[in-house]
């Protein structure tokens, strides 16, 4: 029998080298896991540079790949996907940049505009209604905001206030003057930061004269980290990401092997080798068309129920939780299947 091949692509030398062997190791966890014996990873070292990632895809392309799992980065996702698309391979890619689903791309990064739509949907059903949004000037800052506006508008709430700043700030006390100067204050505040500058930048809202114990404070998927807490104007803030005890075993089973912590991005790399063994087992002599990839049922992944649709973008069922200064704590579990979320 033919070995179905899916190539792996990853900054294995060069900067991100650290980064990208985490992601391998990952990957060759499911790959012990849930692959058949005909199933074949192909890694190839993207060089951690664009140029590097065309090569790699056309080298593991030259050499029979099916699928490509990867890039990581954007600009490499960039240079990939034309290379894939005329070869018919489709591509799910590691990263959160949404302009590049689409064509044969699927992005399967956390997407700010899910975690966004959940946290603002919960706060709506906790009576919160006028949102205010602190944004960065830059790709993720945009993401977030727009965002909000979509999902406030969809679930009867208001954006009152968007501030947006230079994204290499240090000082936030400016930008956090900003609201605590408007007319009208809000009932929550989203930020679109993560770890040290989402502490500094809660602090300097707490100083200015937030007071974060009644207004609620919003934030996405990076503030799912430990330590956050500890900057007493985040705890009880809300965010949405999905279920920590879901990669749980899989993290603590990466330290046993490994010696270290895995990266947040390393549960990615094994949910895409899982998909793409599953898919092989099941799928026959074309494993990955169209259908089988964007099966409305979705897939469950170490990071939770998951989907992608056919305009490249993913889905994913993401829990609510809450800061607190030991840890985060789920306030509102992830949905169990897409039907519950009325999809």
């Amino acid at each position: 029998m033919q070995a179905t091949k899916v190539a792996l692509l990853l900054p294995l030398s060069g900067t991100n080298a650290a980064l990208g062997q985490s992601m391998l190791d990952a990957a060759q966890m499911a790959l012990f896991d849930l692959a058949g014996d005909g199933f074949e990873l192909m890694p190839r070292d993207t060089k951690g540079t664009p140029q590097g990632a065309a090569d790699a895809a056309r080298q593991a392309i030259s050499e029979g790949a099916r699928l490509i799992l990867g890039p990581v980065f954007a600009p490499d996702v960039a240079a990939v996907r034309p290379i894939a698309q005329n070869a018919g391979v489709d591509v799910l890619a590691f990263t959160n940049d949404q302009t590049q689903a689409g064509a044969g791309t699927y992005v399967l990064g956390l997407l700010p505009g899910d975690q966004v739509a959940r946290v603002v949907g919960f706060a709506r059903s906790r009576g919160i209604t006028r949102f205010v949004a602190l944004a960065p000037r830059n790709a993720y800052g945009d993401a977030v905001v727009n965002a909000l506006q979509n999902a406030a508008g969809r679930v009867g709430g208001q954006v009152a206030q968007v501030e947006r700043y230079d994204a290499n700030i240090a000082d936030f006390n400016a930008a956090a003057r900003l609201v605590t100067q408007a007319a009208v204050q809000p009932q929550a505040v989203v930020l679109a930061e993560g770890g040290q500058r989402v502490k500094a930048l809660a602090a300097a809202l707490a100083a200015n004269g937030v007071d974060t114990q009644r207004v609620r404070l919003l934030g996405t998927a990076l503030w799912d980290e430990p330590g956050l807490g500890q900057e007493p104007a985040l705890a009880g803030g809300w965010f949405a990401a999905p279920e920590p005890e879901q990669r749980a075993s899989v993290e603590q089973r990466y330290e046993r092997l490994y010696g270290k912590k895995p990266p947040r991005v390393a549960t990615l790399a094994y949910d895409a080798t899982a998909l793409a063994a599953i898919l092989a087992r099941m799928g026959g002599p074309t494993p990955y068309t169209p259908a089988a990839l964007s099966n409305p049922s979705g897939f469950e992944g170490v990071d939770g129920l998951f989907r992608l649709r056919p305009n490249g973008l993913s889905e994913r069922a993401l829990s609510v939780l809450e800061v607190t200064p030991t840890g985060s704590r789920v306030l509102d579990p992830a949905a169990r299947t897409f039907e519950v979320l009325g999809q």
